[in-house]
């Protein structure tokens, strides 16, 4: 194997022959298994990595190419740089604290999985939609347990409805129906990254995937249909295609970190709607000439879109004035470091 089988491309830079680089596959509480082409290397970042971050966000994730400095003998490696993400899929970290947690990086494609069984959940599809276009990398929506459908081209008929242009496949990962169209996409040097809330067969996917058992497996709960999480940290895997599959923790709820740049993307057919409002400033709610409500009323727009639209919309907002104010009390943190350590050094 190497860089670029691994995913190297141009654009994280010029590699000169005394710069090591490598590639993050696994990181479990900032202990990281690293890929350096030709071996792989456990990895830790350097002291003063771990004094120059300021967030959560600046450390190694899952895809990142890292600038390393290997141990001889040791099979291990101080991690001195992440280099710049080609793209990167981010969430609002669990907990209280308002922080950025970038789940994967430099992914080329972003598999929205979603089971076609009771667990079946539109307006959760948009919001993994918004997700993977902040993220920069290309969605593809994955319809997995096919066979458990009474319906199937009526839910592929739902998910166009609000994918537009996106593909949508459906696969049956137990007996590998559909498993091939999948995997052709992940071509050598590719790679793609699984989001799924918990229980939908991501592990299942990955396994049909790679061919062979790499990821345990649970059945779905007996009532709501619902799969038991599996997954507990976030992994690299390497397919046969050559190409290489992220898989992550599923999510019973994923809070958005950014998107108010791709909530047209995301919701083209209301934006599209919004162009004809008589007022450009039109919330759609009860302004005269709302050509989004009037779409609703002739039966055009389903009136959970607009409500979906809103939702998230409000929660974009709200995001955005905790991270202000998070990154002011960074700033503010930042300084008082700095005022100490030039208050510590005049007392010498």
């Amino acid at each position: 194997m190497n860089l670029e089988q691994l995913g190297w491309k141009e654009v994280f830079g010029e590699k000169d022959q005394s710069t090591v680089v490598a590639r993050v596959i696994s990181e479990q509480r900032q202990i990281y298994k690293l890929h350096d082409g030709e071996n792989e290397l456990n990895g830790e970042v350097s002291g003063k990595f771990q004094f120059q971050a300021k967030v959560k966000s600046d450390y190694p994730s899952v895809g990142d190419w890292v600038v390393i400095e290997p141990l001889e003998d040791e099979n291990k490696a101080i991690i001195q740089k992440v280099l710049p993400r080609m793209s990167q899929f981010s969430r609002q970290s669990a907990g209280g604290k308002t922080e950025e947690q970038v789940v994967a990086a430099n992914i080329d494609y972003v598999f929205l999985v979603m089971a076609l069984n009771n667990d079946f959940n539109i307006r959760r599809l948009e919001r993994y939609l918004l997700v993977a276009y902040e993220s920069g990398a290309n969605p593809i929506i994955v319809l997995t347990k096919k066979d458990l459908c009474d319906d199937l081209a009526s839910r592929i008929a739902e998910v166009e409805e609000i994918a537009f242009g996106v593909p949508v496949f459906t696969v049956n990962s137990t007996n590998g129906e559909g498993i091939e169209e999948v995997k052709n996409l992940v071509s050598e040097g590719k790679t793609v990254s699984l989001l799924g809330s918990s229980g939908v067969g991501k592990s299942t996917l990955l396994n049909a995937l790679i061919g062979e058992s790499k990821q345990i497996t649970q059945d779905v709960r007996e009532g709501d249909d619902r799969g038991k999480h599996t997954t507990t940290h976030r992994e690299l895997f390497f397919l046969p295609t050559g190409g290489m599959v992220i898989d992550t923790p599923g999510m019973r709820e994923l809070q958005l970190w950014g998107g108010e740049d791709h909530i047209g993307s995301t919701f083209s057919d209301v934006d599209e709607l919004a162009k004809s409002c008589k007022f450009s400033d039109c919330t759609h709610e009860k302004e005269p000439g709302c050509a989004v409500n009037e779409a609703i009323s002739n039966g055009l727009l389903d009136a959970q879109r607009l409500t979906s639209y809103r939702k998230l919309m409000r929660e974009l907002a709200y995001a955005e004035r905790k991270q202000d104010a998070s990154l002011a009390r960074i700033e503010k943190d930042k300084w008082k470091k700095v005022h100490k350590m030039m208050n510590t050094k005049s007392y010498k």
